[in-house]
């Protein structure tokens, strides 16, 4: 499957499913299906061979790129470096950037999330708070 299938949701949230990751092939934006408010995410995958057609920077947001399976090149302006699974590249704003497959067979899949730069101001347990509640699970 390489598109999002919205599975279910309510106000509190929202449940979709991409599929098998190790046969995804092609771009998806998951913003608008889901209704994320605090970030885009999209899911990646390049042939071998293959680049994204075209260099871009953003002005507001910066973005993280992890390397789900596959390997290699990425650039950021004039720097360009190796990438593997588990590769996970953070890009600031107003920097060109691109990602290419080097492999000669497979194909490198990678997560793109895009925020805010300089807007998180509380994570992990800074922004959390332990509750009580009766698992269902």
């Amino acid at each position: 499957m390489s598109e999002l299938k919205k599975l279910n949701e309510s106000a509190k949230y929202s449940h979709g499913l991409v599929g098998n990751l190790a046969a995804f092939e092609g771009k998806i934006f998951i913003k608008d299906e889901l209704k994320e408010t605090s970030c885009e995410i999209s899911f990646g995958s390049l042939a071998p061979g293959q680049a994204v057609p075209f260099f871009h920077n953003h002005k507001d947001n910066e973005e993280n790129y992890i390397v789900l399976s596959g390997y290699g090149a990425f650039q950021v302006d004039e720097d360009v470096f190796p990438i593997a699974d588990g590769s996970v590249i953070r890009v600031a704003t107003g920097c060109d950037r691109n990602i290419k497959n080097t492999a000669e067979r497979g194909n490198l899949v990678y997560i793109c999330i895009q925020a805010k730069e300089s807007s998180l101001t509380g994570y992990t347990m800074t922004d959390a708070e332990i509750t009580e509640r009766d698992s269902r699970l």
